[in-house]
This record gives C-alpha cells, structure tokens and sequence, in this order.
C-alpha cells in the first residue's frame, strides 16, 4: 500500500493520504469519550478551572429557583393566613380644615352594614364587623399589652381560623355582651405561661372581668409581619358597650367579607360598593364614606415584586453560563493548537474529520456536563445552607436542575463547536509539520 501511495503519478501524496484515512470507520462514541477525558484529565487544573464559569452559572441558577419557589410559598401562606377571598371595608378619609385626614379618619360603617351585606349579595358567604383597640390585660400577677377585638361568630370563618381547645362565643352571648373571651397562643404563653390551663380561667381587661372560653390555633406572622396570635377576641357588643363605648350605635371601625369564590370578588365588590352607597345616601357627586379593598391584590403584588428580582437573578446566572461558555471556547482554541501535531498523528493513522470534530466536540460537553453537575451539587446545598440560616423554605426543583443540566449541555455544544471545527479542518501534512 506504501509502494502505490509513493508511485502514483496522478495524485500527490497528500491526496493519496486522504484517501487512505477514508478507508478506516468511525470511532465509537465510547472511545471518543475515553480519549477526551484522558485529553482533559492531562491537564485536569485548566479544566477545572474552565469548568468554574459553567459551575458558578448553574449553581446560581439551582439557588435563585429554590429560594424564589419558596419566598413565593412562604407569601402564599403568610396571604392564606389572613383569609382566603377576603375583602375589606374600612370608613372612608374626613377633611379638617382643608386637611384630607386618610382613610379610617371618619366613623361611618355600623353592624348592621354587616348584617345587610351577607343577607342581602349573592357574591358574599360571611361578613364580620370588627370594633376594638390595644389595650393592658391582667390574669393574676401577670399582664400583658395586646389587641382586644371585639367581633361576631362570623370573624372566624371569614379568617379560616380555627379553634385549637375550647369554644367559640356563640350569637346568643353576643346578643346579651357577655363577657366571654378568646385567647390566641401568643397571649395564652405571655399572660399565663405554658403550664396553666386557660379554659375558665378569668382574665381582666380594662379591669372588667372576662372569663376564657377557647384558645385559636397558631396562625403566625402575617404579610406585614405583625404576630396574629398575639389577640384577644370577645362579642361585639361586649367590646362596644362594656369596654371602649362608641360614639354612636353600633359603630364598627372594619368589616371583613369573604366572597363565596375567588372568582366572585369583583362582583363582591362591586355588590358592596353599590349596597353601602345606597344605605349610606350618598350622591352621584358625593364622595364615598367608605373604601372597598381586595386584599388578594396583596398577593399579586408581592408576586410581581418576587418575579422582578427572581428575572434580574436569573439574567446574572445566565452571564456566568455565557462567561463559562467563553471560556471553554478559548480552553479548546488553545488546546487545539497545542495538540496540533496531535491531531496530524490521529489523522494519519486513519482518523477523518469527523473523529477529529466529535473528539473536541465532547471534550467540550464534558466539561460544561461536568461543571453542571458539580453546580447542581453545590446549588442544592447551598439552598439548603441558605434555608437553614435565613429562616426562609427552600424548594428544589427537579425541572429547575434538568433545565440547568441542558442548558450546560448546550452551551458545551455551543461554544465547542468552533475549536472543533477548526481542529477538524487541520490539514494532516500541515498538521504533522506543525512545531
């Protein structure tokens, strides 16, 4: 074979070579994969050093989803806790003196809003009208400073809390302003401690005596970080008339509804706005004495506000995948030229070019793959630390590691594919005399 490559008059030896390599088949994809690790494991500090771009980027991306999926969640609930399909109405701003004093600066819902609310709008399941203040409570050598609401049977339903031991007021002690009371956690272990049972026992608020009747389950922080446990909630009438008064009958400072389904809140809404603007006679051109408020938009809100900074972490995560992915171009570009003769050698013992190609090609992918996984393992364990030192619930998310383990895949493909090119494209004389 040596004689008729060497004598051939009608093709030079380069030709002749060419032909010869197109003789041999392809090698395997399993050898191709052992030779670009040995190839990377030679020089394995610049390839772990190659890998950091890909490594940070995926991590970053692993953390950011984590951590975003759970302040979503944590949101979600902190929103839940307050009550589900809840709509807020609250008295409408006073003027002084030419002075707009806010909403809630002038008195004008009253109980029997309430009643007429629920009994009267399609859209509502319960209506609950709230009248109360912060106040010093006492249970023997102890006190406490909390709220004290006062409010009907329907407040609870409306807040889906529940009760832990114990019972509720019913109508018929609300009806006579008994002095009954119901205690949340946070009072029941500042006020009493963890070793007293509450049930019966007397506690004084604005020195009238009220004895305990339930205690609610533990609710938590609420979005605006307050501590709902931390109430006290007693009949209606029994916070108007026996402890803060009212200026006029049945005056309440709020009244909470919750529509039948979510999707009936703007009708809800919208049947309240039209029923209080009648009961309360005012004008076409009048200013409303009340405020309707859709406390589901809360959660919109900090949704949206959680997407931003979720979509401004993901674009710096995506610069670390573009940064390691230029790095591996460059990596590949020096080492193609570094193992020029190399490949020279590969080419004359039978290799083509698309051996050449696909050996570059998943020396690349190695490294990116390799990266991802080592940025999988590290942003798994980073959300973790993170949950664990913040306070704050982590979710992993399995479509979260695929896409980063694509994605570093992809870019391996992506900016390999030049060097490969290039070193595919080497000419084997050239290659060979190549110093």
């Amino acid at each position: 074979m040596r004689e008729r490559i060497g004598t051939s008059p009608e093709c030079s030896p380069e030709r002749n070579l060419v032909d010869l390599f197109d003789q041999f088949p392809m090698i395997s994809p399993f050898d191709g994969l052992q030779i670009a690790v040995g190839a990377l494991r030679v020089n394995l500090m610049r390839s772990l050093l190659t890998m950091l771009g890909i490594v940070i980027g995926v991590a970053a991306v692993i953390v950011m989803v984590a951590v975003g999926a759970g302040a979503r969640e944590m949101i979600g609930e902190q929103i839940r806790s307050i009550g589900s399909n809840l709509i807020l109405v609250v008295p409408g701003a006073s003027v002084s003196g030419g002075a707009r004093l806010g909403s809630g600066s002038v008195h004008t819902l009253k109980s029997s809003d309430a009643d007429a609310i629920v009994k009267e709008l399609s859209a509502v399941r319960y209506a609950a009208p709230v009248w109360g203040e912060v106040t010093q409570v006492v249970y023997g050598n102890r006190n406490w400073r909390t709220r004290v609401t006062g409010t009907t049977k329907d407040y609870f339903p409306v807040r889906e809390w529940k009760i832990d031991y114990g019972r509720l007021f019913s109508q018929e002690e609300e009806a006579r302003a008994a002095k009954v009371a119901v205690l949340g956690k946070t009072v029941v272990e500042n006020l009493m401690g963890t070793d007293t049972y509450p049930l019966g026992k007397v506690v004084r608020i604005k020195n009238v005596p009220f004895t305990v009747v339930g205690v609610l389950e533990k609710k938590g922080q609420s979005p605006r970080g307050d501590d709902q446990d931390d109430a006290i909630f007693v009949p209606l009438r029994t916070a108007q008339y026996r402890l803060f008064g009212t200026p006029f009958p049945d005056e309440v400072t709020a009244i909470l509804v919750q529509a039948k389904e979510i999707a009936f809140i703007p009708d809800a809404e919208k049947q309240i706005d039209e029923l209080l603007t009648r009961r309360h006679k005012i004008g076409r051109n009048q200013e409303k004495d009340f405020t309707v408020r859709n406390l589901t938009e809360i959660l919109d809100t900090a949704k949206k506000s959680l997407n931003i900074m979720t979509t401004l972490l993901g674009a710096i995560a995506a610069i670390s995948l573009l940064v390691g992915g230029i790095g591996i171009m460059n990596i590949m570009l020096v080492s193609v030229t570094e193992r020029t003769r190399e490949i020279g050698i590969r080419m004359a013992v039978g290799a083509r070019s698309g051996d050449i190609l696909s050996q570059f090609l998943v020396e690349a992918v190695v490294l990116s793959m390799a990266g991802g996984f080592i940025g999988i393992m590290l942003g798994v364990g980073g959300a973790f630390v993170f949950a664990k030192t913040t306070g704050w619930p982590a979710l992993i998310s399995a479509p979260a590691i695929t896409v980063a383990l694509v994605f570093s895949g992809a870019v391996g493909v992506f900016f390999g594919f030049y060097p490969a090119y290039k070193a595919s494209r080497l000419h084997p004389i050239d290659a060979l005399r190549y110093e």
